[in-house]
């Protein structure tokens, strides 16, 4: 009988003849390829049907690994690996010449983390190699936090899925430009701006922030050159329905008018039951409100909704930064 470890043994022997692994991390689901092989690259990107102007996040097993794709590696990244490592936290630096310009949309930085999961870690120190990682889901779709998820999104049984149960995380990386000084958040995430500037001791940029850009906005080079980071387009982790954001001050006259079909997300005890519509609630802590959003988004979308409504927190600061904008780019215009 082949238990998990043989499991992770075949997984690697595929990712080393050039193909794809869907694999679990604590923050979503990834779709795993070797990351020096610039031809099973080019397959994610044709199977996620990813625009190549979106870069991807490399994977590794430690500091050491991380070393090896990058051409310089300053103090700050020391720092913040022995905090944050393994956990989700993405440095961007200098590339190295050996990874292939496809992974990086030819930008001359990377994306490189080092998940924080037992069968993430155990498949890309069986192959022995870097993977990219991008969620295992198509294109601005609701990133996947469980396997069941995964084959909802590529139902042909041909992909290769290692189940590693939900993800306890359920929200992306922090992707932090080390190429910038001061460091830039170029995407929030599960580790919050607040704790990285406690940790360097220095002042953190976020885009979105301020004088920068609004959650849900484009950033540098996204309509042109490239993103600089994953996640950034304006529509992104969108359900298939029409989706709108609502402040708590306009329920219930925001239902009038609404759709027959209309579904809530909410994360208020008061609202289940009231008027009989129907409703999904998530947890009113950040961190549970965080780890179920991928996953209410869609069973929203599962009971076929005209349109799907969610109750915007009031709540800012910390992880609140990260899911105000999934908030932001799963309710956005799309086009």
């Amino acid at each position: 009988m082949q238990g998990p470890m043989d499991d992770v043994r075949t997984a690697a022997e595929s990712l080393r003849d050039g193909g794809i692994v869907a694999f679990p991390t604590e923050t979503v689901y990834g779709l795993g390829a070797d990351a020096l092989n610039a031809d099973a690259v080019e397959r994610v990107f044709a199977l996620k049907g990813r625009p190549k102007n979106n870069p991807m996040i490399v994977h590794v097993a430690d500091d050491a690994m991380a070393r090896t794709i990058v051409e310089t590696w300053p103090e700050r990244a020391t720092t913040l690996a022995t905090r944050f490592w393994p956990g989700p936290l993405t440095l961007v630096l200098e590339k190295a010449e050996a990874l292939p310009s496809l992974v990086t949309a030819g930008h001359r930085t990377v994306g490189v983390r080092c998940p924080d999961h037992p069968i993430a870690q155990a498949l890309i120190r069986a192959l022995g190699r870097p993977i990219v990682g991008p969620s295992a889901n198509p294109s601005g779709r609701v990133s996947p936090t469980t396997a069941a998820h995964v084959r909802e999104g590529f139902p042909s049984g041909d992909l290769t899925i290692l189940d590693g149960g939900p993800c306890r995380a359920g929200i992306e990386s922090t992707v932090l430009s080390l190429a910038n000084d001061p460091p830039r958040i170029l995407r929030p995430g599960a580790v919050a701006r607040e704790t990285i500037e406690e940790t360097l001791g220095a002042h953190v940029e976020i885009v979105g922030s301020g004088s920068e850009r609004a959650p849900g906005a484009g950033v540098e080079g996204e309509d042109g050159a490239g993103m600089l980071a994953p996640g950034r387009l304006a529509s992104h982790y969108a359900p298939h329905a029409p989706t709108r954001l609502f402040r708590a001050r306009d329920w219930p006259d925001v239902l009038d008018g609404a759709p027959t079909r209309t579904v809530v997300i909410t994360h208020e005890a008061a609202r289940m039951g009231e008027r009989g519509i129907r409703l999904v609630r998530l947890p009113e802590s950040a961190a549970g409100y965080a780890a179920s959003l991928y996953a209410a988004l869609r069973e929203a979308d599962a009971l076929d909704p005209q349109l799907i409504l969610i109750e915007r927190p009031e709540d800012e600061g910390g992880l609140w930064t990260a899911i105000q904008d999934r908030l932001a780019r799963a309710s956005a215009d799309r086009g």
